[in-house]
């Protein structure tokens, strides 16, 4: 059983996750945010199991275009993410890649990708790198369930395994392909079975319990670091907004919603520490702290300038 400090620091940073995608909602319905933009509610254990078992000042995450959860939880400022977001030139690619297209290295996080399942290749090449550069490199790709019948997923799973290369394929199985089931798009929806095909081991882990992912990643990486080759981790869990922002949800059942919001991760892991014997005051003061800081770093990142236009060829040639 993990320390209740570790599962406190797992909630705060869910919760952080959580907060700064409802601050996303508010200023899309402004319009202070404009284009399409893909939530993550409902699905920060994963991203915040993950991180806290790779070690971000040489292992890569390659998300998807779902990234915001990804970037906080590698260590990315709300500030930074918020102004990226916003157009700002404080945003932490200067305003250029706006919610699907952001990119934080010198956080660990190399870059969200809107051609679905396209980052699986990209985390193979960084893996296929770190056999040669000494850098001792996991690399990991995150992409959802129905980006496992993309043909570059399955080339990158056949050359990471017969290359042995240090990276993890993680699958966020939401339950919906964009917004379609993917038990209506695939024969056999347990879809880490597909390991064995490829000489990998593959495994189901519960994607609502971040220690649980923790511990599922960990092991991976520790495989990968010694040479053993890639894993296919299918992480289940269940978005609880739609595929993206102005998404009616018709196509989900009735009561399928419901069943979703009593499984989040969030309101899970309060449940268990309040077992555990943590106050509920300690509790809504952690989520007061993050409130304030998520608040603070909105109204900081709308105050800031926003990107000049005139700089646009700026980072694109030497």
């Amino acid at each position: 059983m993990p320390e209740t400090a570790a599962l406190l620091a797992h909630l705060e940073s869910m919760r952080r996750i959580r907060s700064f995608e409802e601050e996303v909602t508010r200023l899309r319905a402004t319009g202070d945010i404009v284009g399409s933009v893909h939530l993550c509610n409902g699905q920060e254990a994963i991203y915040v199991g993950a991180c806290a078992a790779l070690d971000l000042s040489r292992d890569a995450v390659f998300p998807t275009y779902r990234g915001h959860g990804w970037t906080l939880a590698c260590g990315a400022p709300p500030h930074a993410l918020f102004a990226e977001l916003l157009g700002r030139a404080t945003g932490i690619n200067g305003g250029r890649g706006g919610s699907a297209y952001l990119s934080a290295p010198e956080y660990g996080m190399y870059g969200e990708n809107s051609i679905v399942g396209a980052g699986a290749p990209i985390a193979a090449g960084a893996a296929l790198a770190a056999t040669f550069d000494g850098s001792g490199r996991v690399a990991l790709a995150a992409f959802g369930d129905g980006a496992m019948n993309q043909g570059a997923v399955h080339e990158a799973m056949n050359f990471a395994a017969v290359r042995a290369l240090p990276v993890i394929f993680l699958v966020e199985n939401n339950h919906y392909s964009e917004l379609t089931p993917i038990a209506d798009m695939v024969r056999v929806d347990r879809l880490f079975k597909r390991a064995s095909a490829y000489g990998m081991p593959g495994a189901r882990i519960d994607g609502n319990d971040p220690e649980a992912v923790r511990q599922a990643v960990a092991e991976a990486v520790r495989r990968a670091r010694s040479g053993a080759g890639p894993v296919l981790l299918e992480a289940m869990t269940q978005r609880i907004v739609g595929h993206y922002i102005g998404d009616a949800q018709h196509y989900r059942p009735s009561g399928d919603l419901d069943a979703a919001l009593a499984a989040e991760p969030i309101g899970r892991l309060a449940r268990e520490l309040l077992g555990l014997g943590v106050a509920q005051s300690e509790l809504d003061e952690l989520e007061a702290r993050v409130a304030r800081e998520i608040a603070d770093a909105s109204a900081r990142a709308l105050a800031d300038p926003v990107a000049d236009p005139t700089t646009v060829l700026e980072h694109l040639y030497a």
